[in-house]
């Protein structure tokens, strides 16, 4: 099959390999239709994260089944599916909890929980972005879509991850309806945060960031939108919230968000963020920290930590919540919501390409070039 392929830092080509095929019982084999990058990839393109080469990229997958294990008893051959980008085994404690993101099951690692395809330190699983992929206890992590699958396929592939992911970013602050929000970050996960938000129920919902096509991504999605290049945004954030700050933010950027000059400033957005929200509000961390970035600038940031404004976030009483989506607690819900008309989070794709074109889609969106803001690829096209 064709798959792309992780050649080295911010190298990423084509290339025929072994076709994926059944190991278990508990397998399923799906034909690739649509597959994503994600900012997290970029992560691993930009060599960051310790992803070695030779091993294919891309959790954000969506196909159709073509085999089934003989233990699989759900899903059938012809199913529509997408897939969470955490493989959960469906019986260890967490997974029973609904933490599908810290499967004890599936990551051969013993000092690591969670597992996932294509990533750096998330077990040995081959990524999506090829034309097949082998999916791990499929009765349990194929979510099998409605039948307009084929026709709202670019929505329905963001179930995958980053709309319930943004989705999560709101309940980990604590959102209720009424209430206004700030996102920092316009990234697809932001703005799919910003989206999640005005479905349920904000009353005002600010997303702050400096690139315009994704500002005015932000504003077509019912968001005010801020550039923190022309003023400060906390400044900004506390203007529009009558001198209160936000009943609750989101982190959507990680550790690396960057400064008026483009350089990295691991501490910035937390830092602004948790001036932006209220005394006693809540805050969400989506934004992807590591526990060792070898390549930071930052002395703390080599080893994973940031100067925080504890005393702060301690003076205004707030609550925070972080960590992956455990996708799984979310997708089917939300998939109700597509099926539904009321979401469609497909508002944020930019380009739909061939996996032949992968180098140049990566190339494009790890620059932020603009109107690059989501990148589908179509393997079977």
């Amino acid at each position: 099959m064709k798959a792309v392929v992780y050649k080295g830092e911010k190298q990423v080509a084509m290339e025929t390999v072994d076709d994926p095929r059944i190991e278990k019982p508990t397998d399923v084999l799906v034909k690739i239709t649509t597959t994503n990058i994600c900012g997290s990839d970029l992560h691993l393109y930009e060599g960051r994260a310790g992803f070695e080469p030779g091993r294919i990229l891309g959790h954000e997958n969506q196909g159709e089944v073509i085999e089934v294990g003989n233990a699989v008893t759900r899903v059938k051959v012809g199913d529509r599916v997408c897939l969470p980008f955490n493989i959960g085994c469906g019986f260890c404690d967490n997974c029973e909890h609904g933490l599908t993101a810290f499967c004890q099951t599936n990551n051969p690692d013993p000092a690591m929980v969670g597992a996932a395809y294509g990533y750096a330190n998330m077990g040995p699983y081959w990524g999506g972005q090829a034309e097949l992929l082998r999916v791990p206890f499929g009765d349990f992590n194929c979510l099998v879509l409605p039948p307009d699958a084929d026709e709202k396929a670019n929505d329905y592939v963001m179930l995958s991850d980053i709309f319930p992911t943004g989705w999560h970013a709101t309940r980990l602050a604590g959102l209720q309806p009424g209430e206004s929000i700030v996102i920092y970050g316009a990234g697809p996960v932001g703005l799919l945060a910003a989206h999640a938000a005005a479905i349920q129920g904000a009353a005002k919902i600010m997303v702050v960031d400096e690139h315009q096509d994704r500002l005015k991504l932000a504003e077509d999605f019912g968001a005010v939108p801020i550039d923190f290049r022309a003023h400060d945004p906390v400044e900004q954030v506390t203007a529009l919230t009558g001198g209160r700050g936000a009943d609750r933010g989101c982190e959507c950027v990680g550790y690396q968000a960057c400064g008026l000059k483009r350089e990295e400033v691991p501490n910035k957005t937390m830092n602004d963020l948790v001036k932006s929200v209220k005394f006693t509000g809540g805050i969400g961390v989506v934004g992807v920290f590591v526990p060792q970035d070898p390549g930071a600038h930052d002395e703390l940031a080599k080893s994973g930590q940031i100067a925080f404004d504890l005393g702060t976030f301690f003076t205004r009483g707030q609550k925070m919540g972080s960590g992956q989506c455990s996708v799984k607690r979310y997708n089917r819900r939300l998939a109700e919501l597509i099926h539904a008309g009321k979401a469609q989070p497909s508002r944020i794709v930019s380009h739909e390409i061939s996996l032949d074109q992968a180098a140049e889609a990566y190339r494009h969106f790890d620059k932020r070039d603009e109107g690059w803001t989501k990148v589908v690829f179509k393997p079977a096209a």
